[in-house]
């Protein structure tokens, strides 16, 4: 391969890797399977490995993937948190094993094996027994702080009866377990809200949660198997004991695990926990292999983003042929059109498949699936179907482009192309903003629970109120009488009552979430909070410019036209006002007869860094916010104040090269009028 067309190789897989990790880890919404994922990986590592000078710091291959989220506070990590190199293949694992025991000169090692839990990486860290904060991987150098959603696992210990000083981060993996996954789905379909895609979406879109509440009501749970800083805690030597100890000290750990002499003994675990697969409550997609003896973890060390002591053996995914008859398209809310494969019913891993989304047009172009293919399926996360990919030397004659349609298959109206502005992706969009299947998706997401939260508008009911045209936009819903309601199909009284009840009770939901409930484009439940905040009514919403718009903190140019193209619509306005005659609240808290405290913080941004001697980061959030400031995860010229700790890191070093003031925890108690006895 010549240099330029390797250079282009490479910079179309940095691209691809990149925008694959955005769709996997920011916007949980994955195109591609593990497997496919890990295919493009290892031709990035195998140009990088044949020409060195394509490798720099931005490749994929010299991180952890995963932008910490600016909604949390954000920490670095004491000790990196790396991921783990993975194979497919029996001989790179034999492999593995024999060049990890050339770098030991040992003839012979121990080694642990233990089920890969496919969920969200997280941390917890315990000071002197006492939980202090729990933490996402973030990108393997800052993580997101969680804390408050990682208390909502039931099975995490609050504190350690063993260990009473020193700190101990125990690292593992958050998830959910399938039967939890199974009802929280059942729930969300009976409130009308579009069911997880799988167990690991959910866990992630769980711990992504503002709102803790949602966490704890959420079916996690949480494993430990590693560990991050150690500071005057006496731990085994060895990762098998290890994991006894966790557990003796209620810290929840691997519920299976082998120790192997030998690669044989390997494969023999490997194959049995195979066999015991299928009757776990919990997904896996492989298992991971350890030195057992924990002075060669420190002795053999790490890479830039993965330890050489240890493995990931991924397990190949179930997978079938069908035949994709045919192509059917969904409307959505904002009238962007989803293709949906129509398959020749097909039995995999326990259930029949008959459809799946295949996302939009550039994932079928990339693809390269026609209608009447015979195509490979699989269980992505062995929950959802995904179409793999089309076996091209079956391909029939009669096999045809799948063509998006230039009218909405809805209402007729005209469908138009454009770019997405978060993933890149092409998109075809419904023009008609009274599509009735936009209507519907508008009012389904008006009654979710992180909207307006209505009890008893499912998706059965709202399709009749759109159908005999007693709803047109969400204000209808307030003019609905007890009678109408029962006149629907399969309306009881009782029923007819909740609804209404539900109808009347949400018009005391915070002014934030009615922002969100409007369904403004590129407006999201934070960005709704965030806007709440910066204009306190609706009507000073109303009247803000994209240019104010923008210099909100978190709010970008796309957000500004995006909002301020909503409120110049009459439409729109005329909506408001019917919003504003039904009670809605027009307004914040902050424009109500208590204003928040008014303090030298109020209308300030802050940053928070390190470990503050007496507060915990989320008790000098909850503080800050009180005080009428803002505390964000990132430093910018519009950073107001640093408040640093103990191990302050990069945020401080940034702070100091923009100037910013810089507060410790006294000086931060002093500007927000707070008195020892309050903490």
């Amino acid at each position: 391969m010549t240099g330029g067309s390797a250079q282009e190789e490479h910079r179309r897989l940095v691209e691809e890797i990149r925008r694959h990790d955005r769709l996997y880890y920011t916007l949980a919404q994955p195109e591609i399977s593990d497997r496919e994922y890990d295919q493009l990986f290892s031709r990035l590592r195998e140009l990088e490995e044949q020409q060195p000078e394509l490798v720099s710091e931005a490749s994929p291959t010299q991180k952890v993937s995963e932008t910490p989220l600016s909604e949390f506070p954000s920490i670095e990590h004491a000790v990196p948190m790396l991921s783990l190199d993975n194979t497919y293949s029996e001989e790179e694992l034999v492999e593995f094993v024999e060049r990890t025991k050339r770098a030991t000169e040992k003839e012979a090692l121990d080694w642990v094996i233990e089920p890969k839990v496919d969920g969200v990486a997280v941390a917890a860290v315990y000071q002197d027994g006492r939980l202090l904060r729990g933490v996402t991987r973030g990108d393997g150098s800052v993580g997101d702080v969680i804390t408050e959603n990682l208390l909502g696992v039931r099975s995490l210990p609050r504190t350690l009866a063993g260990v009473s000083k020193g700190v101990l981060e125990v690292r593992g993996e958050a998830f959910m377990t399938l039967s939890g996954f199974r009802r929280l789905n059942e729930k969300r379909e009976e409130d009308g809200e579009d069911p997880f895609a799988n167990p690991r979406n959910a866990t992630a879109g769980t711990l992504k949660q503002l709102d803790p509440k949602i966490a704890a009501q959420r079916p996690l749970d949480v494993v430990f198997y590693g560990l991050g800083q150690v500071d005057g805690v006496e731990l085994p030597e060895t990762q098998f004991s290890f994991y006894q100890w966790l557990q003796e000290n209620g810290i929840p750990a691997p519920e299976h695990c082998w120790v192997a002499q030998d690669i044989d003994g390997i494969h023999a675990a490997l194959s049995e926990l195979q066999e015991r697969r299928r009757g776990l409550n919990y997904e896996i997609d492989g298992a991971v292999i350890k030195i057992d003896d924990r002075q060669w973890h420190r002795r053999l060390g790490a890479t830039s983003r993965a330890p050489r002591w240890a493995i990931a053996y991924k397990f190949a995914s179930e997978r079938a042929q069908t035949i994709l008859e045919s192509v059917s398209f969904q409307v959505g809310r904002t009238g962007v059109i989803t293709p949906v494969a129509e398959l020749a019913p097909t039995p995999l891993a326990g259930s029949v498949i008959r459809r799946a989304t295949l996302h939009n047009e550039d994932h079928i172009r990339r693809k390269n699936v026609l209608c009447r293919d015979r195509v490979w399926i699989e269980k992505a996360g062995e929950v959802i179907p995904a179409v793999i990919g089309p076996i091209i030397e079956s391909r029939p004659e009669d096999a045809t482009s799948i063509v998006f349609p230039h009218e909405c298959p809805e209402c007729a109206a005209t469908t138009l192309r454009e770019s997405h502005p978060d993933t890149g992706n092409t998109i075809w969009r419904c023009v008609n903003s009274d599509c009735p299947a936009q209507l519907r998706a508008k009012i389904e997401h008006w009654c979710s629970r992180k909207a307006m939260d209505i009890e008893g508008a499912g998706t059965v009911v709202i399709r009749q109120l759109v159908q005999r045209e007693l709803v047109r936009h969400p204000a209808d819903l307030y003019q609905l009488s007890m009678e109408t309601l029962q006149g629907l199909e399969r309306m009881a009284e009782k029923s007819a009552r909740n609804l209404h009840s539900g109808i009347e009770t949400s018009k005391e939901r915070p002014f934030h979430r009615l922002l969100f409930a409007l369904g403004i484009p590129n407006v999201g439940s934070t960005v709704a909070k965030t806007l709440a905040q910066a204009f306190p009514s609706m009507e000073k919403l109303s009247q803000a410019t994209a240019e104010t718009l923008i210099e909100v903190q978190d709010v970008g140019p796309i957000i500004a036209d995006s909002v301020s193209a909503w409120f110049s619509q009459e439409s729109n306005q005329r909506i408001l006002e019917e919003m504003r005659a039904a009670g809605l609240p027009m307004s914040g808290p902050e424009t109500e007869d208590e204003p928040a405290k008014n303090t030298e913080a109020t209308g300030k941004t802050f940053v928070l860094t390190g470990t503050l001697p007496h507060w915990t980061r989320d008790e000098a959030k909850a503080h800050i916010e009180a005080a009428g400031g803002k505390v964000t995860g990132s430093v910018s010229k519009k950073t107001d104040y640093v408040v640093a700790g103990e191990s302050a890191g990069s945020k401080l070093e940034k702070a100091e090269r923009l100037q910013i003031q810089i507060l410790d925890e006294n000086e931060l108690r002093v500007l927000l009028e707070v008195e020892a006895s309050e903490t």
